[in-house]
């Protein structure tokens, strides 16, 4: 495949990031550079064809598109400023889109304060987690310039199977929270439901295998329940913490909308419990083996 011109970065090489990058690598359509302040991380990926591990300055001034793969706009921050940051050394008309599950408006200040550097911010939340980006399979949903995400979108093809322009900054991140809290709300709910089925002596698998041919279906019972918790692995490779900072977003952005989100605070309420045990760095299927211990804690007033 003859190679377009054009290269593409990667900032956050965990979970998500590692597949994002080794899928724009294998593509073989640009260049591809990546970091990760872990060097760990970073030297995993260091025999990877195609794709070349560079500082974060000298990233920041080769590439023409870069993709944050990071924890939330916190971790962005510490990328974008200071001497060797990105704002300092950005290639000029760098187009940023930022993959995490982050604070509407926190997006929407980086995106102003991109500006005065040339550089084009796009919010693009991302749904599917590890598996999709090792399949280059993610869903991805744009807040922003819809003029740069038209001219830039080609760089998504190697990672996405579906991409939606949602509409101005700030919009893909608040769908990306709505969507979460549906996901998480889901499996929570699928796990209570889980623990009544076993209680009354109905098994999990059987309530579940029901639930997959009716309308009680989700992406929970379809995909979570069988291959990581009726397995025991454990695996879904998310952590408890990262389910609670998304969930607290969300009801951020319920309180600031001054709309009814009692669904939303009652999973906060358990994901809260779950911390309290020690449970920040827990995969997030142990949420079901545990569930009648998380409920059973007690939070402070």
């Amino acid at each position: 495949m003859e190679m377009a011109s054009g290269a593409v970065g990667i900032i956050g090489l965990g979970n998500i990031g590692n597949g994002v990058s080794r899928a724009q690598a294998k593509a073989g359509k640009w260049s591809v550079y990546a970091w990760d302040y872990d060097n760990e991380k970073a030297q995993a990926l260091a025999d990877v064809d195609n794709l070349t591990i560079t500082p974060l300055k000298e990233l920041a001034g080769t590439v023409d598109v870069l993709f944050f793969v990071v924890p939330s706009t916190k971790e962005i921050r510490l990328c974008l400023e200071g001497d060797d940051g990105i704002f300092a050394n950005a290639k000029p008309g760098l187009v940023i889109y930022d993959l995490t599950t982050s604070d509407p408006d926190d997006s929407k200040v980086v995106c102003e304060e991109a500006k005065k550097f040339g550089i084009t911010y796009l919010d693009a939340g991302t749904s599917g987690g590890p598996y999709k980006a090792d399949t280059g399979q993610l869903l991805t949903m744009i807040g922003g310039d819809k003029e740069a995400f038209e001219r830039t979108k080609s760089y998504l093809e190697p990672i996405c199977e579906h991409v939606f322009y949602i509409g101005e900054s700030g919009a893909g991140h608040t769908l990306k929270l709505l969507h979460n809290i549906i996901c998480h709300v889901t499996t929570l709910a699928t796990a209570e439901a889980g623990h009544m089925a076993e209680s009354a002596g109905i098994p999990l698998k059987t309530m579940i295998d029901v639930f997959n041919v009716s309308n009680a279906r989700s992406y929970s019972s379809e995909f979570r329940f069988p291959k990581h918790i009726f397995s025991e692995t454990w695996d879904g490779r998310s952590r408890i913490f990262n389910l609670h900072k998304d969930i607290a977003m969300g009801e951020k952005l319920a309180e600031s909308l001054d709309t009814d989100h009692r669904y939303t605070s009652a999973t906060l309420d358990i994901l809260k419990k779950a911390m309290s045990i020690g449970m920040e760095e827990s995969d997030y299927t142990l949420l079901y083996r545990d569930f009648d211990k998380i409920r059973k804690a007690k939070l402070d007033d």
